[in-house]
């Protein structure tokens, strides 16, 4: 990494900052999320004069414009097909079930997921000596839990797949209201809670520490907006738990209206993602 002096900012265990001088009096600043969103880090010129975004080699610039599409793209559609679950079941005719459109947003919530991983795991590594970013060969999968980046997707891909879990439960007839609470409710609420951590640790990456306001930030806002969503998923999760003695939900209109505003807010989150690009 050469013989400079690095500045590392970020919270616990995890880097979301660093800052280190290049050759001829310029500073190379790395950021977690812009590196792995937009393929790029930032050259503070030396005089006071403009900073300059430095993209990565094209190699990257295309994979991740392709991932942040994808991903982009399946939480939009997700979530709209989320929300018009919600509202079909809160404004449908009485009886009416919406489990095949939620199953369906699940696998692009699903897709969504696993498509913010590989931009994670295929993201361009610094080149501290250059002062850029380089590509590296792609992967499908790698194991980086000491990188915040990776574990907010990691968790934000889980916790897909555990409202899969929730959404196959949600198709079976003749379950019993202990089966319901088990296959359908539990997994619901486990999907929550990961989504809300996952969102927390991607606050924390693009607020390099304590979460605040940024509101000049695109990342911010989506990061917030969907942080959001998750929140109003959770109060929908709550609200749904079937009660053992009557067989009734606890509040079918919370729970429809939170998955419905919660959607909404993912489905604005992925429309933001796409100006979120290399």
């Amino acid at each position: 990494m050469g013989t400079t002096t690095e500045h590392s900012e970020g919270a616990g265990p995890f880097t979301t900052r660093l800052t280190w001088p290049l050759e001829g009096g310029d500073t190379a600043v790395w950021e977690s999320r812009p590196a792995r969103k937009r393929a790029r880090l930032t050259v503070r010129a030396e005089g006071g004069r403009e900073p300059l975004a430095r993209p990565a080699d094209g190699v990257s610039l295309v994979r991740m414009r392709r991932l942040n599409a994808v991903a982009a793209g399946a939480f939009t559609v997700g979530g709209t097909l989320f929300a018009l679950g919600a509202g079909l079941s809160q404004f449908g005719p009485s009886g009416m079930t919406s489990a095949w459109i939620y199953f369906a947003g699940g696998l692009f919530f699903n897709t969504g997921g696993y498509a913010s991983l590989l931009q994670s795991v295929n993201a361009p590594r610094r080149d501290a000596v250059a002062g850029r970013l380089a590509s590296q060969r792609w992967r499908w999968w790698s194991y980086q839990p000491d990188r915040i980046g990776w574990l907010s997707t990691f968790l934000l891909f889980v916790g897909t797949l555990v409202f899969g879990i929730n959404l196959v439960g949600s198709l079976l007839d003749g379950l019993s209201v202990q089966q319901v609470n088990r296959l359908v409710w539990a997994p619901d609420l486990v999907g929550c809670v990961l989504f809300l951590i996952s969102g927390h640790l991607a606050l924390v990456e693009v607020c390099h520490g304590r979460p605040r306001v940024r509101a000049h930030d695109l990342g911010w806002w989506i990061v917030a907006v969907n942080q959001l969503g998750s929140a109003l998923f959770m109060v929908s999760a709550l609200a749904a738990f079937t009660r053992p003695a009557t067989g009734d939900l606890v509040n079918v209109a919370v729970a429809n209206w939170g998955t419905l505003t919660g959607a909404a807010c993912f489905a604005v989150g992925g429309v933001l993602q796409f100006s979120e690009r290399p």
